[in-house]
């Protein structure tokens, strides 16, 4: 499957040689998600899955923001009035969506800049990478409208990514974060000037496009599988991975390269 020809309805999508480039529209209200924003993002990361063009995906800002969460007239009216049956429906939805980007075998990046809040702090937290700008303001503030903060895995997900602590109080009181602590706390992989943000995604997107692509899935699996192992459990799943990466003939491209004193050239079999 390719996606070079992709045409989503709801969202912004481009394509830079190996790399596809997602941005949230509607900037004039900080690019929030809607019922149909969500459905479609959950069948663009399943679909990614078996693209065969794709092998790095950015999640970035738009016009100074990344996402301010939930539309509050397109879902957070409609919800009242749905019975149990629907709000379930659509908890489900939100949380395909996050399975996805976690199933799909790119690497994501996501690029935050400004506010990056509620549904919208959820996508960067499960991207596998984050970039951030001294002006980003991540925030999981579902206890401000009243709701819990287990949100789409953020209970299970945040205090692996910044601590137990930390993750708590973000979660009761729904505070930002500021993009100083979320890079001290390892939110952030790093800030960078908002200038710079998207150019700085897309440039390690690419190289990681262009390294052992079958590798670098491997890897994104292990690390998601390995939660739900004991330590035993992991090292040997580890020596059943590493031996089929040993099977690639990225694998020998890179021994060759090394013996004649090249840069190997990964083609990602």
């Amino acid at each position: 499957m390719t996606m070079q020809d992709f045409k989503p309805q709801h969202f912004n999508w481009r394509v830079e040689g190996k790399v596809a480039l997602i941005t949230l529209s509607r900037p004039e209200r900080k690019n929030p998600i809607t019922f149909e924003s969500y459905a479609e993002l959950r069948d663009t990361f399943r679909a990614l899955a078996t693209a065969d063009d794709v092998k790095a995906v950015v999640f970035g800002s738009n016009q100074g923001n990344f996402c301010s969460g939930g539309d509050v007239h397109d879902i957070i009216g409609p919800l009242l009035e749905r019975d149990m049956q629907g709000l379930i429906d659509f908890t489900r939805m939100t949380g395909d969506l996050v399975k996805a980007m976690r199933a799909c075998p790119q690497p994501i990046i996501a690029a935050v800049d400004g506010i990056c809040v509620g549904a919208g702090a959820m996508i960067a937290l499960f991207c596998d990478m984050r970039l951030g700008t001294p002006a980003a303001k991540t925030a999981f503030l579902f206890t401000r409208v009243g709701l819990a903060g287990c949100d789409m895995g953020a209970c299970a997900m945040l205090p692996r990514v910044i601590g137990q602590g930390r993750a708590a109080e973000l979660l009761y009181t729904g505070r930002s974060m500021s993009a100083e602590e979320g890079e001290r706390w390892g939110f952030f992989n790093r800030l960078v000037a908002a200038d710079a943000l998207e150019s700085e995604a897309l440039a390690l997107a690419k190289k990681l496009a262009e390294g052992p692509t079958f590798a670098h899935a491997m890897t994104k699996t292990m690390l998601h599988h390995e939660w739900a192992m004991s330590l035993d459990q992991a090292i040997e799943a580890e020596a059943l991975a590493q031996a089929i990466c040993m099977q690639t003939k990225d694998f020998r491209r890179a021994y060759e390269a090394f013996i004649a004193k090249a840069a190997p050239v990964f083609e990602g079999n």
